[in-house]
């Protein structure tokens, strides 16, 4: 695989992405392979996803929700975020004949 050099990151972006490699336990590596796959909608095969151009920021809740409800629905959408893909499915999934 080729290796990339990114030059000119400010300390604010530096910084992220040694928070976000230190939260999650990730290399700094992973963490930015993290970034770019989902900022350019590839899954982690490198196949053009759908799901990873959703933007949770953008979701609008419908009906009534209280401050409890909503406050617990986004931990878990911040819990699923943080969450590789592999935790959430097997790498392979066996079909069913």
């Amino acid at each position: 695989m080729p290796d990339l050099v990114i030059r000119h990151i400010d300390s604010l972006m530096a910084e992220r992405i040694k928070t976000l490699a230190k939260d999650r336990h990730w290399s700094i590596n992973d963490v930015v392979l993290h970034a770019l796959r989902h900022g350019l909608g590839l899954s982690a095969a490198g196949q053009i996803s759908s799901e990873t151009m959703f933007d949770p920021g953008s979701l609008v809740l419908g009906g009534h929700w209280d401050l409890t409800e909503k406050a617990v629905f986004q931990e878990a959408l911040q819990a699923l975020s943080l969450a590789r893909p592999t935790q959430l499915a097997p790498v392979r999934v066996a079909k069913l004949s």
